[in-house]
C-alpha cells in the first residue's frame, strides 16, 4: 500500500515499505532526501526520543562525550548528522545553532523552559510598538455629563454653551487691581479684607448660599472701583451688597431690621435703602455676572471630587476673597486654581487630570503661580485678625477641612 503525498496538509515523515514521504514544518522536502532512519542506519546520528529533558550546559560538558547532541530535539539534516558524527563539538552557547541549508528550520531554545518551534518569528516594529503603548497609557477624557443626560435641571444639550458664554462674559465682572490707588482715598485694601472676612461670618450665621457670599464679594469690588466710599459707610456697603445678593439668589431674604441689629445699629433703615438704590445705579442694575462659583461647581465635577475635596476647594476659595490681591485673576483661573491646590492638599502631591485641563482650558503650568499664592494663604489662615474663613471650615459641617495642612511642596520646588 502506498501513501499517497498531500502538499496541502503538512505531516511529519512517515515510512511505509520503500516508498518514503517526507514533509516538514513550512517548507517540502524532496525525494531524493533521506529518512531519519536512513541515516541512523548508518551510524550517522542518534536517534532521539520526542521529548527530551533539558540540562544545564555546565552537565551537557560533563564526562558524556555525546551529551552535547542531548541539549536540542530538532529535526536531523543530512549535512548536520555528518557535521556531529565527524567532529562532535561542544558548544558553549545555551542555544544550537547548526549551519542551516536554505530548507533548515529555526530552532530557538530558552535557558529556563521550553519555547514551542515555529515556522516564523517576526518582531514588531520598533515606531509600532511605541505608539501602541502610547495609545494604551494615554489619560482619556472623561465624559462629566454622561450621568446626567436623563436630568432636565442639568441641561446637558445646553451646558458647553452657558460655560463658554460664561468664560466669554467673565471679563465684565473684574476689576483692575489698581483700584483702591485710583479711586479710593480714605480706604485701603485691609481695611477690604476686614469687611469681607467679617461678611464670610455673617454669611455662616445666616445660613446662605455659596452663590450668594461669591455676588456679594463681586458686587463689593464692582461698586468700589467706580464709586468712593468713606470708611464709615464701607461696612454700610458690604451689607448692602449682601442684601442685594440675597435677593437675587435666596429665597428666604434677611429683612432690612436684621442687617440693622447685627451692624450693632450703626445705620439707620434710610441710609440702607439709599445705599441700595446708589449701589444699582452704580452698577446699572447689572447683577447677573459669572463668579467663581459657577466655574468652582463645574470644576468640581470635573475632578470627580467627594465632600471633603468640595469643602477644601471651597475653604480656599474664600480665603482668596479675603485677599485683595486675587482679584487680578479672572474668576474661571482662581476656581481652577483652588481645585488643583486643593487636590494637592488633600492628596499629598499634584494632580491635574486631562478631564480637569479640557474643561478648565488651564494647564497644570498656568495655575502654579496663583496656586502658590493660595499655599501662602492656607498657612496664615489660622492666625493673624483675619481668621473667619479658619473658623467656618473648622467645624464638623466642613468636616473641619480648615485642619487640613496645606500643599507646601508646590512653594517648595519653586524656592529649590
Amino acid at each position: 500500500m502506498e501513501i499517497s503525498i498531500d502538499n496541502n496538509k503538512p505531516t511529519n515523515l512517515q515510512v511505509k515499505g520503500e516508498k518514503i514521504v517526507s514533509r516538514k514544518f513550512g517548507v517540502e522536502i524532496g525525494n531524493n532526501r533521506r529518512t531519519l532512519g536512513a541515516i541512523n542506519k548508518k551510524g550517522g546520528a542518534y536517534i532521539y526520543p520526542c521529548v527530551v529533558n533539558k540540562r544545564a550546559l555546565s552537565q551537557a560538558n560533563g564526562n558524556n562525550e555525546n551529551s552535547v547532541v542531548n541539549q536540542v530535539h530538532r529535526p536531523v539534516t543530512r549535512k548536520l548528522a555528518a557535521e556531529i558524527a565527524n567532529k562532535k563539538q561542544c558548544l558553549s552557547e545555551d542555544v544550537l545553532k547548526p549551519k542551516q541549508s536554505s530548507e533548515s528550520l529555526k530552532i530557538f531554545e530558552d535557558e529556563d523552559q521550553p519555547v514551542p518551534m515555529t515556522l516564523e518569528t517576526t518582531e514588531p516594529e520598533k515606531d509600532l510598538m511605541e505608539v501602541e503603548m502610547e495609545d494604551i497609557f494615554e489619560e482619556p477624557i472623561v465624559d462629566i455629563d454622561v450621568s446626567d443626560t436623563k436630568n432636565p435641571l442639568a441641561v446637558v444639550e445646553y451646558i458647553e454653551d452657558l460655560y463658554a458664554n460664561y468664560k466669554k462674559m467673565e471679563s465684565y465682572s473684574m476689576v483692575p487691581q489698581s483700584y483702591m490707588l485710583t479711586q479710593q482715598s480714605d480706604i485701603n485694601e485691609k481695611m477690604r479684607g476686614i469687611l469681607i472676612d467679617w461678611l464670610i461670618e455673617v454669611h455662616h450665621k445666616f445660613d446662605l448660599q455659596h452663590e450668594t457670599l461669591f455676588l456679594t464679594v463681586n458686587l463689593i469690588d464692582r461698586f468700589l472701583a467706580k464709586q468712593n466710599v468713606v470708611r464709615k459707610k464701607l461696612q454700610l456697603v458690604g451689607l448692602v451688597a449682601m442684601l442685594l445678593a440675597c435677593k437675587y439668589e435666596e429665597v428666604s431674604v434677611p429683612v432690612v431690621a436684621d442687617l440693622i441689629f447685627i451692624s450693632d445699629k450703626a445705620y439707620s433703615r434710610s441710609e440702607i435703602l439709599e445705599m441700595e438704590k446708589l449701589m444699582l445705579n452704580t452698577l446699572e442694575f447689572n447683577i447677573s455676572v459669572p463668579t467663581p462659583y459657577v466655574f468652582l461647581k463645574r470644576y468640581l465635577k470635573a475632578a470627580e471630587s467627594d465632600s471633603k475635596l468640595e469643602h477644601i476647594s471651597f475653604f480656599l476659595m474664600e480665603l482668596c476673597l479675603v485677599e485683595y490681591e486675587s482679584v487680578k485673576f479672572a474668576p474661571s483661573f482662581l476656581a481652577a486654581a483652588s481645585v488643583y491646590t486643593a487636590q494637592c492638599s488633600l492628596y499629598g502631591f499634584k494632580q491635574w487630570s486631562k478631564t480637569c485641563e479640557w474643561h478648565t482650558s488651564y494647564s497644570e503650568a498656568q495655575l502654579l503661580e496663583c496656586s502658590r499664592k493660595i499655599v501662602g494663604y492656607h498657612e496664615r489662615a489660622a492666625s493673624g485678625r483675619l481668621t473667619g474663613v479658619f473658623r467656618k471650615y473648622n467645624t464638623s459641617k466642613f468636616d473641619y477641612v480648615a485642619k487640613c495642612g496645606p500643599a507646601k511642596f508646590i512653594v517648595d520646588e519653586f524656592q529649590q
